[in-house]
C-alpha cells in the first residue's frame, strides 16, 4: 500500500513502478491481481506503520527503491520518501540523509543488507550524538 501511494505521488504509475510493486507483493505472498487492486484503491486505505526499526527500514528502503524504479527522481517522490521516513518514526533531522544514503546504495548496486547495516550504524551514531548532547 505504501509503495502504491509513492508511485501515485507524481500523478501516474509508470509500468516499471507497477512491475516493481507487483514483484514486492509476490515476494510477500500476494497475487498480481491482488496487488493491482490495492494500487487502484491506494488513496482510500490508511498506511500501516511498522512497530520496529528493522521493518521501518525495510519500508523506507522499498519506498526509495520504488522512487528509483522509473529512472527519474521526481521532487514530489523525494519529498514523499522524506515525509514517509518521518511518519515511520525516523527523526526529522536525519531523514534527508537517510533517504539519500539508501538511494546512493541502491544506485551503486549494493545489497539491501549492506545498505541496512551501514544505515543502522549511521542511525546509532546519530542517536549516540543526540544522547551525548543531552548529557552535556
Amino acid at each position: 500500500m505504501n509503495l502504491a501511494t509513492l508511485a501515485k505521488a507524481d500523478g501516474h504509475i509508470d509500468e516499471r513502478e507497477m512491475n516493481f510493486i507487483v514483484a514486492v507483493g509476490k515476494k510477500n505472498g500476494m497475487r498480481a491481481t491482488e496487488v493491482r487492486n490495492i494500487v487502484a484503491n491506494a488513496g482510500s486505505v490508511k498506511m500501516l506503520i511498522p512497530d520496529n526499526d528493522s521493518e521501518r527500514f525495510d519500508q523506507i528502503f522499498d519506498l526509495v527503491d520504488m522512487m528509483l524504479a522509473d529512472g527519474i527522481v521526481d521532487d514530489s517522490e523525494m519529498d514523499f520518501c522524506i515525509g514517509m521516513a518521518e511518519r515511520l518514526g525516523f527523526r526529522k533531522a536525519i531523514v534527508g540523509v537517510l533517504v539519500r544514503k539508501i538511494s546512493l546504495g541502491v544506485k551503486d548496486g549494493l545489497p539491501r543488507e549492506q545498505i541496512k547495516e551501514e544505515t543502522q550504524n549511521f542511525l546509532r551514531f546519530e542517536c549516540n550524538e543526540q544522547n551525548n548532547k543531552h548529557a552535556e
